[in-house]
């Protein structure tokens, strides 16, 4: 029976567990009891759905719908949440400051009355699970900002602070929501703007605007954002009428114009209206209307609006009537081209009559496929997508290209594509080249160029200077490292400047002369070795040409890299440049490029220690001898 008792014992050893686990933990420290014993009120704010205020004979009742506070008696409208959180706040640190006990009052029937508390005309009711009772609000006490307060049904009176009877002594416009709206300019995707100037539509895909209507163009991000922004942070001024009225006295019952707002969840009918007279139908339209009407005859900062959702006719600072001026040409991107680098893996360009150059993106790097994959200079890649991503139109010239002739764009001197690139098909592309924005270039026009997107009908013109950033040349695109060896690696080494000198490491790895005479400096030839060996190019210039001075050289250096002097390299440098650097060539390799001036006094270091001459001796003078007499 032994292994019975032990049982028996364990399940209540369990039951023991189970019930502080689930009972005693629950129940609040010393500290918090005592903490919770000096509240004047204790509730779960989570649990709180609604707030009725009874102020004399006017009633304001807030509740809590989909999260957010709404206004439902007197008015109905949004109510200011951040006003109701600070009030439940307050009313969670409200802490007694001293107690009349309820057999105080019983002793003493007029003490209700003088402490304002028999009908008060303040109450406040907190609604939802486990909600507290109603709470009265006294007169003010004789201690600086004390009053006094008690629980309906409950004689017991406290001293408290007045710190929530200021968050609820107000009228029902002061709980109302001055922000317009609660709908963030991040939310909006699509936008429709009614102006006298004509009817606007726009629409964000992904993170990108275009116009739709009365053109299909790209629109400028930060300007819609701009003009989205002024209606989701416009602040309202004052509380007006309710709009079910007649509107006329205000200019409301013909708008001038409309902006309509739709939210990231695509709800068709979401509305912000700043004008012509839109029906909404209740739950059916879906989003907020805002109407502007005329300017008041006190308040001339200021302009009647009219919100739908929110049902009231309201003022907003004048400012906001300056939407009412937007063309779509204020709204207009003109940034010549938009490149989406994340899915771009070709460039191509292509000049009739120079040939074409392709570079390709393989495992972040840039290469020439137009010259066996050699590699390609990244910067100048770069540099060219940021200089075509932030360069802008100079005009517009025309919103349908119909005589390209006229703008030399039938026959482009130069057209850029770019491409995304799949090796092989998969379930969302198909393998090769997908082209998805091109640009090309037509005739010059004084300082401007005509150019057009290929996935758009508008001939604009861009400045001159544009063309002479796009190299149609592959030798512009090589990268810049013009050595990758380490300067160890050098074997053999020939300096011909003046005259030639040559070394050679011997089998100790020490230098010795080919060449020359004197002690070898090593501190040059070691920083020699070690530019000569990495060397890059400040920029390439394209085919050798006879100004570059290669004829009559300023420097010359060959070497090897092996030991058998087999590997063999050479570098010409001729004239300098304007902008200081040196014109350069390898042999072998193709086209010249630049080195800066300070590798060049690097490359021309001399590697023989200067002689220097012993001091002369000084003469003394010697005494003649005396003639003999």
């Amino acid at each position: 029976m032994k292994w019975r008792n032990t049982l028996i014992l364990a399940v209540i050893a369990l039951a023991g567990v189970a019930y502080f686990r689930f009972f005693e933990m629950k129940r609040p420290s010393t500290e918090e009891a005592r903490r919770q014993a000096q509240n004047v009120v204790n509730f779960d704010r989570s649990k709180i759905d609604g707030i009725v205020i009874q102020n004399g004979d006017q009633k304001i009742q807030i509740r809590r719908r989909e999260n957010k506070w709404r206004l439902e008696t007197p008015i109905k409208d949004q109510a200011d949440g951040a006003l109701v959180e600070n009030l439940l706040s307050d009313l969670e640190t409200w802490q007694k400051e001293g107690t009349i006990a309820a057999k105080d009052i019983d002793t003493d029937k007029s003490k209700l009355t003088e402490y304002g508390l028999n009908n008060p005309k303040l109450k406040l009711k907190l609604l939802g699970r486990d909600k507290p009772p109603e709470i009265l609000f006294g007169k003010d006490a004789a201690l600086e900002g004390k009053m006094y307060v008690r629980f309906q049904n409950s004689k017991e009176t406290f001293l408290a602070t007045q710190s929530v009877k200021k968050d609820i002594d107000k009228k029902p416009d002061e709980f109302r929501d001055r922000k317009l709206t609660d709908v963030t300019a991040a939310q909006v995707r699509r936008v429709t703007l009614k102006t006298p100037a004509g009817e606007m539509e726009l629409d964000k895909k992904g993170e990108h605007w275009d116009i739709l209507k009365p053109l299909r163009a790209r629109a400028d991000d930060g300007k819609v954002s701009d003009l989205i922004s002024q209606i989701t942070s416009a602040r309202i001024q004052q509380f007006i009428a309710d709009d079910r009225g007649d509107l006329r006295p205000y200019g409301l019952a013909e708008p001038r114009g409309s902006i309509t707002l739709y939210d990231q969840e695509q709800k068709k009918d979401q509305k912000v209206e700043l004008g012509d007279s839109i029906k909404v139908f209740g739950r059916e339209d879906k989003g907020q209307t805002l109407q502007i009407g005329t300017v008041p005859e006190k308040e001339k900062d200021q302009v009647y609006v009219r919100f739908g959702l929110r049902g009231s006719v309201y003022t907003l600072p004048k400012k906001i009537e300056e939407i009412l001026n937007t063309k779509p040409s204020d709204l207009r991107d003109s940034h010549l081209v938009r490149i989406d680098t994340n899915i771009l893996d070709r460039i191509t360009i292509d000049a009739p009559g120079k040939g074409k150059t392709v570079l390709a993106r393989k495992d972040g790097n840039w290469t020439l496929v137009t010259r066996n994959n050699a590699p390609a200079d990244p910067g100048a890649v770069r540099r060219l997508i940021d200089t075509l991503q932030n360069e802008r139109v100079t005009r517009f010239v025309e919103d349908v290209a119909s005589n390209l002739p006229k703008y030399g764009l039938d026959k482009p001197q130069i057209e850029l594509t770019f491409s995304s690139f799949a090796s092989e098909n998969t379930a969302e592309t198909k393998a090769g080249e997908q082209p998805f924005a091109g640009i090309a270039f037509g005739k010059g026009d004084g300082d401007n160029v005509y150019a057009r997107l290929t996935d758009e009908p508008f001939v604009v013109a861009v400045r001159r200077g544009l063309l002479g950033q796009i190299s149609a040349d592959p030798l512009q695109w090589q990268e810049l490292s013009i050595f990758k060896f380490k300067p160890e690696q050098i074997h053999r080494l020939s300096v011909t400047a003046e005259k030639e000198l040559s070394l050679e490491r011997d089998q100790t790895n020490q230098w010795q002369w080919l060449k020359g005479s004197g002690q070898i400096n090593e501190a040059n030839l070691q920083s020699l070795l070690k530019t000569l060996s990495a060397l890059h190019a400040v920029r390439w210039l394209g085919p050798t040409m006879p100004q570059h001075g290669f004829e009559k050289p300023q420097l010359v250096l060959a070497f090897t890299t092996s030991p058998d002097n087999k590997a063999s390299h050479k570098l010409t440098i001729g004239v300098q440049n304007n902008d200081g650097t040196w014109c350069a060539r390898v042999d072998g390799g193709e086209g010249a490029f630049e080195i800066s001036n300070s590798d060049l006094n690097t490359l021309k270091l001399p590697v023989a220690n200067q002689a220097i001459a012993p001091p002369s001796a000084s003469p003394t003078a010697t005494a003649s001898p005396r003639p003999k007499q």
